[in-house]
């Protein structure tokens, strides 16, 4: 028996001040335009009087995004809405930047082989050799650029080269141990996602999983953020915790830590490459859940 094909599948962001009639005016135009609605988020802060959808929908008519957008074209003017239709079915491209810990860039290379995460690593960026071999034998290219305080704009200005050059939408500071300029946080705001361990107390400087273990914290967690010219004070996107013991050891704390970084990252890259991600009044987000049937990164393990 032959496989049903796969449907096309469409998504409809919505930003907006909130006010009445917002979702009407939506379904009743995804209605008219022959398309099914399979799956919608919205929430509605009022703290902010700002308003936040996201729909997911099967043209059924053969309807196309360039049609889809202008013909939705008036109505958002009249709601004064931000708006963007996207294919689900399209890989958003990345690039890796790693230092000298692997662990998160192992992750998501893995992820990314087997299409747990729709994305396509276009490239990885390091300021080390350590993980070229790794790299290179998953087919993807590699660069190390120095950094030091003498080159960073030549450095960074190659990383930047290396992104527009391959046409990312998106860098990912997987375990990435150089501050990045205002220049640079300022060019692809929004488009920089971050991980970095939280413990409470907070812990800074070297060897901060020691730290906590030297203090006794019963709960090690990570934080996965956008990045912004403050530093690790960026709109968070996801976070999680594990619970420790003192029967466990300091580097028991490491390597909890490193699970927790790794699947709080994953988390945070398909979220926003799945656009569930709204920033909120500059410095906090929305955060859609992801919908049935989508790859979700608490499946892959």
């Amino acid at each position: 028996m032959d496989a049903k094909p796969v449907a096309t599948r469409y998504c409809l962001t919505v930003a907006c001040a909130s006010r009445r009639g917002i979702v009407a005016a939506i379904a009743g135009y995804l209605a008219d335009a022959g398309c099914n609605i399979t799956a919608s988020a919205q929430f509605d802060d009022p703290q902010t009087g700002r308003f936040f959808m996201r729909v997911s929908f099967v043209p059924e008519t053969g309807a196309t995004l360039e049609q889809l957008e202008k013909g939705f074209a008036h109505i958002a003017g009249k709601l004064g809405t931000d708006f963007q239709f996207r294919d689900e079915s399209r890989k958003m491209k990345l690039v890796v930047m790693v230092s000298r810990f692997g662990h998160c860039l192992n992750d998501l290379l893995y992820r990314w082989r087997i299409g747990a995460l729709p994305v396509d690593i276009v490239a990885v960026v390091s300021n080390h050799m350590d993980y070229q071999k790794l790299v290179v034998n998953h087919d993807i290219p590699f660069h190390c650029i120095r950094v030091t305080r003498e080159n960073r704009p030549e450095a960074e200005a190659r990383i930047m080269a290396v992104v527009e050059e391959t046409g990312a939408e998106l860098i990912v500071l997987a375990r990435y141990m150089q501050i990045l300029s205002d220049a640079l946080c300022k060019k692809m705001s929004g488009r920089i996602i971050n991980i970095h361990h939280s413990f409470l107390p907070s812990f800074k400087g070297a060897n901060p999983y020691k730290q906590a273990y030297q203090r006794g914290v019963k709960l090690i967690g990570a934080t996965s953020h956008y990045v912004t010219a403050d530093l690790d004070e960026g709109p968070i996107i996801e976070q999680d915790i594990i619970r420790v013991t003192h029967a466990q050891s300091a580097e028991d704390y490491v390597s909890l830590g490193r699970d927790v970084e790794s699947q709080v990252l994953a988390r945070a890259i398909h979220a926003h490459a799945t656009h569930r991600v709204f920033p909120n009044n500059n410095n906090k987000t929305v955060v859609f859940p992801a919908s049935p049937g989508s790859h979700s990164s608490e499946r892959m393990g």
